[in-house]
């Protein structure tokens, strides 16, 4: 029994992950890490992949982009785990689920503050686009005594790359 435990510890030792949890946990003070401790959350490693991957992406990612992106990362994890982490975040606040019209949740890291933006769904291809430039002010037009907790603005059609192509398919005119 002993020679079949020093054989498991060899093995965790030396598998690819084995230096990911080492330097994940000798950078024990990432802006990810800090985040989930200010939330509460028990700190994993399925959390704190999640939160940096959606922090360096430019556009929301879906859950199968973000699936693709931990692989990538080498950090084991499964769906059920995924799914559970996104919920969390954004149960938190810390993440935002955006409903997309091919019905898949795309989600990205919620900005400190009331900080509100548009999105751009390519009905396409399905990519979803930050509209930083386009602030809705949908508190000013509340009745009296309302309050606005979250808004969503998603606006729909082609983005430049489907638009191209549709514009290439178009018979020409007779």
């Amino acid at each position: 029994m002993l020679q079949l435990q020093r054989t498991a510890t060899r093995v965790r030792a030396s598998h690819p992950t084995a230096k990911l949890s080492s330097t994940a946990s000798s950078t024990g003070d990432s802006a990810a890490r800090r985040l989930i401790v200010d939330h509460g959350g028990r700190v994993t490693r399925t959390r704190v992949a999640v939160i940096e991957a959606l922090q360096g992406s430019a556009h929301p990612l879906s859950h199968d982009e973000l699936g693709h992106a931990l692989a990538a990362r080498a950090v084991p994890h499964d769906r059920v785990t995924l799914y559970r982490a996104l919920d969390w975040l954004v149960e938190q606040g810390i993440a935002r689920r955006i409903a997309g019209s091919d019905r898949a949740w795309r989600f990205e890291i919620r900005a400190r503050g009331a900080h509100h933006h548009a999105h751009f769904h390519c009905d396409r291809c399905g990519q979803v686009v930050c509209l930083e430039d386009l602030q809705p002010s949908l508190a000013a037009a509340l009745p009296a005594g309302f309050q606005l907790d979250r808004a969503e603005l998603v606006l729909h059609g082609a983005c430049a790359a489907c638009g191209r192509s549709a514009e290439d398919d178009t018979p020409p005119a007779p």
